[in-house]
C-alpha cells in the first residue's frame, strides 16, 4: 500500500497497473506517438528504480530479468499475495494470530495498539472488512487486569460500534499516566542514589540492643562487645564469606540487608580489593531509575573483630548505601531465618554465621570497617584454614568419624600421615541427620579369637534402597574377630550369600594361611540352608547362630553394619551424591573402617593388626569432592585438555591409586595423577542418566596406546547398566574371575545381537552403495521414469540470481503386514532445508486424516456391513503444481551428458520441498471438489459423497493414502476409475494394513490392532523377553515432577513415550498411563523411568489385544 501511494503520487502508477504495448514497427508511429512512447518509457523506468530500491538485494536477484515495471509487480504478487487460495490461507492466519491476541503483563498501551494495528491492516490488504468498532471491542477485551476500570467506565459511557480506535488510545493513555503516578506515590521501600535518614525523636527511640532509649542500636555504647553475640567461623572460605583474624583500624560504615536487592552493591571503591573493572551491567532502582554497575569484585570488611570477604560485588559509584542482597546469600548455601526483631544467617554444614538485630527503621543493618592489611600476611591468607577445619575436614575425609576416635588415632600414632588435631569442631549437621543410635544391648562376650580367622562374624545388610546401578540391594559382611578387620561384598538376592562366602574362604585362606574355624551369624535362611550347613560340616567349620529375634547376640556384626552405614549415608549426604552410589561410598567407608580405632585393640587399627603394619592415611581424600585426573600423553591429542573433572569416589588397593568417577562419560578412572579440591563438590542435577560405572585402569591406557576404547554405551541394554563393584580386600585374581564372568555373558548378550542384525532389511545410505545392487538400480530407474511420465521438471539454464537446491537419493524397504519385504523403493528428494520462505516457498501446511476420524469410519462401516477398501496414490507429491519458481540441481547418476551444468525447473512438486504436502493436497482437494465431493468442516482430509439420498461415499485421505466405504460398488468403481484416470494409482484391495494399524474383516465386524508395531517397540527397547505383568500401572500410583532417585537419559525416555503415544492408536487400556508418564518428559528421574517399563512389560503380556468394531 505504501508503494501504491508512492508510485500514485509521483504519477507513475498507471503504468504500473497497466504497463505499456510497445509497437513492433517503430517507423510507423507519428511524432507524438513517439513522444508518448518515450514518456511510457521513461516513467516505466522511474517506476521500477523505485520498486528496485525497496526490495530486499536477495530477493532481486531472483526477479532482475524483468522487463518492465509492470511484470516486476505482477511477479512480486504473484510471490507474497498469491492466488485466491492462497490469500484464503494467509487469511486464516491472520484471523488466528487476530483472535489470539492478548496484553501482555508489562506493555505498555502504544505498543500493545501497535501490535494489533499491524495484524488488522493486514487482514484489510488481504480483503477483510475490518470496522474500527471491531478492533475497539478486541483491544477492549484483551487488555491486562489493571485497566479493568477504565474498561468498565468506556464500555458504559460511550458507544463501541462508533468509536474510533485513536479515541480509544487516547483515553487509555492517560488512565496509564495515572497508574504510573499512583504506583511510584505508593512505593512503600524507595531506593535513590542518596541515602537520608528518617526524621525521628530521638528520646523515644528504643535501642533493640539494650532496650534503653536515646539511640539506635548500631549507637549503642555495648556495640564494642558485639563479637559477643555473633557467632562466625574462623578464617574458612565458603561459599559466600571467607574469614581471617586481623588487626585494623575502625572506620565505621553501614550496610543493608536487603531483600528486594537481586545483587550485593556498593558505590565507594575504597571497599573494593579486588575488582573487574571490565565488567559493565545495570540495575534499576525501585523508582525506574537506572543505575551503571562499572566493575564486579571482592569486598573485605571487618564484623565482630573478625574480617570477612564477599565476593560478586557490583561496584556502583552512583549508590551511596551499601547493600547486601538476600537473595544472592540464599545462592550461596545460605538460609536467612527473620524472627522476633532478628536477622540470622546459617551455613549448610558451618551452622549460624552471623546474627543482627532490627534498627528504628525496619531495616537490618550490619556495622562493619575497612581492616587495615598486614604486609607481613601474604595475601591468600583469607584462604588458610585454621585447626578447626583442619580437624572438620579430617572428620569429612574419616566417613564422619566421631571426635573421640580421631584423637585416638592422631594422639596414638595409630596410622600415618594424620595431624595432631586439639580443636573440637562444632556440631556436624551431617552426622546429626545420618546417625541415631539405641542404647548398647548389655554385656558384651569376654572371649575373643587368639589368631586370625578363629572367629568370623558375618551379616547381611539390606534390601537397601535406591538399589545401585546393577541393581544390587544387600551388603554381606565378614569381620575377623582377632583383627576387626571387615570386608564387604554386594548383592542382588540374599540366596547369593552361600556362593560369596565360598569365594570370601577361598580367598582369605589363601591369603593368609589360615583357616576359617568358626562362623557366627544369625538365623536368616540365607545362613540355614541344608547346602549351608553340609559345606561347613565338611570343610570343619563350626557355626554359632543366635537365638531367635535376638539378633544383639551376633552384636559385633550388626555394630560393624550400623556404623558402615552411618558412614555411608554421612558421605553420600555432605557432597550431594546420589544414594544409587551407595555401593561405592560403602567400599570406601570399610576402607576407611580398618584404619580406624576399636575398643578392643589398643593403640592399633584392625588393619596393623591384620597386616602387622601402620596403615597410612594420607592417600584419603573427601568422598564425593572434585579431582583432576591427568590424561595420559597416549591417550590425547596435542591440543586437548591435560585434566578432566571427576567425582573421588574412592581408592584402588590393588593399583595404589585413586578411584575417580567421571558423571559425562559414565566411567571410574583408577590414576595415581590427581589433584584435589576437597572443598568442591559436583552437581549432580546437571548429570542426567543412571548409566554403568566403567573401569578404565590408567595402566591398561597405557598399555593400549592409542587405540580408541571398544566400550560404547548402549540404549537400555542390561549389560551396559552395570556398575563395577569389587569388596574392599578383594584379591586381583577374585576381581579377574568376576570381570571373566560379566565377559561371558557380554560375548552370549553380543552374539544374540549379531544374529538378530542379520535378519534385519538394511537399507543403502548412498548412491554408490545402491548402485551395486540390481533391485536398488531398478527402483532408481522406477523413480526417474516417474518423475519424467508426470511431466515434473525440464531441464534449463540456471538464470541468474536465481539458485538451485540440491538433491539426494533415499531408499527404503517397505516390508508388508507378515514382516516380508514388499518392494524396494528409491525416493528422490530435495534438500528443502535450504529452501528460504518467502523466496522459495510461501504455504506449507497440508492436512491429514486425523485417527478419531478412520476410527469413525471403521466403525461406521462396521455397523453397517461395509467393506472398507485402500488406495495408494504413486509418487503423489510429484502431482503437486507448483507456484513458486524452483531449480534443483540434476540427481546423483542420471545427468544428461553433455549438458551437466544445467538444472531443472520444476513444474510440480519434489518430495523434500517445504511446499511439496501443501501442493499435492491442493491439487487432490480441487479433484474431490470437481467430482462432486464435499469437504468436512471438522476434518479438511475427510470427503463425502453422495447419489440420490441413499447411496454414499466416504474417503479419507492420509497423504497418498486412501480409504474408502459405502454403500454403492457401483460408486466404488466410478471412484476407483476415476483416480486412476487422474493419477496413477495402486489398488491394494481390502484394508489390511494401513499407517502400521492391522486391519481384519470379519463376518462380525472389523478389528484393528498393532502386534507387529508393538513388537518393534519392544525389541528396540529390550523387552521383548520380560516378565508379563498384569496391569500398566501400578494401582494407587502417583508420580510427580520431584519423584526421587537419580535423572535418567531424557532422550530415550521421550523416545518411549512416543512410541507408546502411537500405539494408544488402537490401545485405549494404555491412553492414561502413557499420558501420565508422558507429563515428565522434561526431566524424568528413575521413578518416571521405571512405570514406563512397566508400560512395556504390561505390553509384552497383551500384545494381541486392539479393538473390535461390529
Amino acid at each position: 500500500m505504501l508503494m501504491e501511494n508512492l508510485l500514485r503520487s509521483k504519477e507513475y502508477w498507471s503504468v504500473v497497473e497497466q504497463g505499456y504495448e510497445e509497437p513492433k514497427i517503430l517507423e510507423s508511429l507519428t511524432g507524438a506517438e513517439r513522444k508518448t512512447l518515450e514518456t511510457q518509457k521513461l516513467n516505466d523506468l522511474r517506476a521500477k528504480n523505485y520498486l528496485f530500491q525497496s526490495i530486499d538485494k536477495n530477493i532481486l536477484k531472483t526477479i532482475t530479468n524483468k522487463a518492465t515495471s509492470k511484470a516486476l509487480w505482477d511477479s512480486m504478487k504473484q510471490k507474497y499475495q498469491g492466488n485466491a487460495r492462497v490469500q484464503r490461507a494467509q487469511l486464516q492466519r491472520l484471523r488466528r494470530e487476530f483472535e489470539i491476541l492478548e496484553m501482555q503483563n508489562g506493555e505498555c498501551v502504544n505498543d500493545y495498539i501497535s501490535r494489533v494495528m499491524i495484524i488488522a491492516n493486514d487482514m484489510r490488504g488481504a480483503g477483510e472488512a475490518m470496522e474500527d468498532g471491531h478492533i475497539v471491542e478486541k483491544i477492549l477485551r484483551t487488555l491486562s487486569d489493571k485497566y479493568n476500570y477504565i474498561v468498565c467506565s468506556i464500555e458504559e459511557s460511550k458507544d463501541i460500534n462508533e468509536m474510533m480506535v485513536d479515541e480509544l488510545q487516547s483515553s487509555l493513555l492517560i488512565h496509564e499516566h495515572k497508574i504510573k503516578r499512583q504506583e511510584m506515590t505508593e512505593q512503600a521501600l524507595k531506593v535513590t542514589g542518596d541515602y537520608s535518614a528518617p526524621r525521628v525523636t530521638e528520646h523515644l527511640i528504643e535501642c533493640y540492643r539494650c532496650r534503653k532509649l536515646g539511640h539506635f542500636q548500631y549507637e549503642c555504647p555495648t556495640y564494642a562487645n558485639y563479637a559477643e553475640d555473633t557467632e562466625l567461623d574462623d578464617e574458612q572460605e565458603m561459599l559466600l564469606m571467607s574469614y581471617v583474624e586481623m588487626q585494623g583500624d575502625k572506620r565505621d560504615e553501614i550496610w543493608f540487608l536487603d531483600s528486594g536487592c537481586s545483587n550485593h552493591m556498593s558505590g565507594d571503591r575504597k571497599w573494593f580489593t579486588e575488582l573487574d573493572q571490565s565488567f559493565r551491567h545495570s540495575v534499576k532502582l525501585g523508582n525506574d531509575f537506572k543505575l551503571n554497575v562499572m566493575g564486579k569484585g571482592n569486598v573485605r570488611m571487618k564484623l565482630g573483630g573478625r574480617t570477612v570477604t564477599i565476593t560478586e560485588v557490583f561496584y556502583t559509584p552512583d549508590l551511596k548505601s551499601n547493600l547486601l542482597s538476600i537473595g544472592q546469600l540464599q545462592e550461596r548455601n545460605l538460609s536467612i531465618l527473620i524472627k522476633n526483631g532478628c536477622c540470622s544467617i546459617y551455613h549448610d554444614t558451618e551452622g549460624l554465621i552471623i546474627r543482627t538485630t532490627i534498627s528504628a527503621n525496619r531495616m537490618f543493618v550490619l556495622t562493619a570497617s575497612i581492616p587495615v592489611v598486614d604486609t607481613n600476611i601474604s595475601k591468600a591468607a583469607c584462604l588458610n584454614v585454621t585447626s578447626e577445619n583442619i580437624t572438620s575436614l579430617w572428620h569429612q575425609r574419616f566417613g564422619h568419624l566421631n571426635m573421640k576416635g580421631l584423637r585416638t588415632l592422631a594422639y596414638r600414632k595409630m596410622v600415618q600421615g594424620l595431624p595432631i588435631l586439639k580443636n573440637q569442631f562444632k556440631l556436624c549437621t551431617i552426622c546429626m541427620t545420618g546417625k541415631q543410635q539405641r542404647h548398647s544391648f548389655p554385656q558384651k562376650s569376654t572371649w575373643r579369637a587368639s589368631k586370625p580367622l578363629q572367629l568370623i562374624h558375618s551379616d547381611i545388610c539390606g534390601p537397601i534402597t535406591p538399589e545401585s546401578h546393577s541393581h544390587k540391594r544387600y551388603i554381606l559382611t565378614f569381620i575377623d574377630d582377632y583383627s576387626r578387620k571387615m570386608w564387604s561384598y554386594f548383592l542382588h538376592a540374599k540366596s547369593e550369600a552361600f556362593d560369596t562366602f565360598k569365594r570370601f574362604k577361598s580367598l582369605i585362606e589363601k591369603a593368609t594361611g589360615y583357616y576359617i574355624t568358626c562362623l557366627r551369624t544369625d538365623r536368616g535362611g540365607e545362613f540355614t540352608s541344608s547346602e549351608f550347613n553340609d559345606y561347613c560340616s565338611s570343610n570343619g567349620i563350626t557355626r554359632q547362630l543366635t537365638t531367635p529375634y535376638s539378633p544383639q547376640q551376633n552384636g559385633v556384626a550388626e555394630r560393624r553394619n550400623r556404623t558402615l552405614m552411618n558412614m555411608v549415608r554421612c558421605m553420600l549426604t555432605a557432597r550431594d551424591v546420589p544414594k544409587e552410589y551407595w555401593p561405592e561410598a560403602a567400599n570406601l567407608a570399610t576402607h576407611i573402617l580398618n584404619r580406624c580405632p576399636t575398643s578392643v585393640l589398643p593403640n592399633m587399627t584392625p588393619e596393623e593388626a591384620w597386616k602387622e603394619r601402620k596403615p597410612s592415611v594420607t592417600h584419603l581424600k573427601v568422598f564425593g569432592c572434585i579431582g583432576y585426573v591427568h590424561v595420559p600423553d597416549v591417550t590425547r591429542k596435542k591440543l586437548d585438555e591435560k585434566s578432566i573433572k571427576c567425582v573421588y569416589v574412592g581408592v584402588s588397593e590393588e593399583s595404589k591409586a585413586f578411584r575417580m568417577y567421571n558423571p559425562e562419560t559414565k566411567k571410574i578412572i583408577i590414576s595415581r595423577d590427581v589433584v584435589f579440591d576437597e572443598m568442591e563438590k559436583w552437581d549432580w542435577k546437571k548429570s542426567e542418566g543412571a548409566n554403568s560405572l566403567e573401569l578404565m585402569c590408567e595402566e591398561e591406557e597405557e598399555n593400549k596406546g592409542n587405540k580408541d576404547s571398544a566400550v560404547t554405551n548402549q540404549e537400555d541394554n542390561e549389560i551396559w547398566m552395570r556398575d563395577y563393584e569389587s569388596g574392599a580386600g578383594l584379591s586381583e585374581e577374585e576381581d579377574e574371575e568376576a570381570m571373566a564372568q560379566e565377559v561371558e555373558q557380554l560375548t552370549q548378550e553380543m552374539q544374540q545381537l549379531a544374529m538378530f542384525t542379520s535378519y534385519d532389511f538394511i537399507d543403502p545410505t548412498t548412491f554408490e552403495e545402491a548402485a551395486k545392487t540390481q533391485v536398488w538400480r531398478d527402483a532408481m530407474e522406477n523413480e526417474i521414469a516417474a518423475i519424467n511420465k508426470n511431466g515434473t521438471w525440464e531441464l534449463t539454464t540456471l538464470p541468474t540470481g536465481a539458485k538451485k537446491i540440491g538433491v539426494k537419493w533415499v531408499f527404503k524397504t517397505k516390508i508388508n503386514e507378515k514382516g516380508e519385504v514388499d518392494k524396494y523403493k528409491a525416493r528422490l528428494v530435495a534438500k528443502g532445508y535450504a529452501q528460504e520462505a518467502g523466496i522459495d516457498y510461501f504455504e506449507v501446511f497440508a492436512p491429514v486424516a486425523r485417527w478419531d476420524t478412520i476410527r469413525l469410519t471403521l466403525s461406521i462401516a462396521a455397523s453397517q456391513g461395509w467393506t472398507v477398501y485402500q488406495l495408494d496414490v504413486k509418487s503423489a507429491f510429484l502431482h503437486g503444481e507448483l507456484v513458486e519458481e524452483v531449480y534443483v540441481e540434476q540427481p546423483k547418476g542420471y545427468e544428461v551428458i553433455g549438458e551437466e551444468d544445467k538444472v531443472y525447473k520444476l513444474k510440480k512438486a519434489l518430495y523434500g520441498l517445504k511446499q511439496a504436502p501443501r501442493a499435492w493436497f491442493s491439487k487432490i482437494e480441487s479433484y474431490f471438489l470437481k467430482e462432486g465431493f464435499e469437504r468436512s468442516t471438522s476434518d479438511h482430509a475427510l470427503f463425502t459423497k453422495k447419489e440420490g439420498g441413499i447411496n454414499v461415499l466416504i474417503v479419507n485421505l492420509y497423504v497418498d493414502d486412501l480409504i474408502f466405504t459405502g454403500n454403492s460398488e457401483k460408486m466404488f468403481q466410478e471412484f476407483r476409475n476415476s483416480m486412476k484416470k487422474e493419477f496413477e494409482m495402486t489398488d491394494l484391495g481390502r484394508m489390511r494394513y494401513f499407517l502400521g494399524v492391522e486391519v481384519t474383516h470379519t463376518s462380525n465386524g472389523i478389528f484393528i490392532c498393532q502386534r507387529k508395531y508393538a513388537n518393534q517397540i519392544l525389541e528396540r527397547f529390550g523387552f521383548q523377553n520380560c516378565s508379563a505383568v498384569k496391569n500398566p500401572i501400578v494401582p494407587g500410583c502417583k508420580l510427580t515432577k520431584d519423584a526421587g532417585g537419580l535423572k535418567v537419559d531424557a532422550t530415550t525416555y521421550k523416545q518411549m513415550v512416543g512410541s507408546l503415544m502411537y500405539l494408544t492408536v488402537t490401545r485405549p487400556d494404555l491412553m492414561y498411563s502413557v499420558s501420565l508418564v508422558a507429563r515428565f518428559m522434561k526431566a524424568p528421574t528413575a521413578m518416571h523411568q521405571q512405570a514406563i517399563k512397566r508400560v512395556l512389560r504390561y505390553l509384552r503380556g497383551t500384545i494381541q489385544l486392539g479393538l473390535f468394531y461390529k
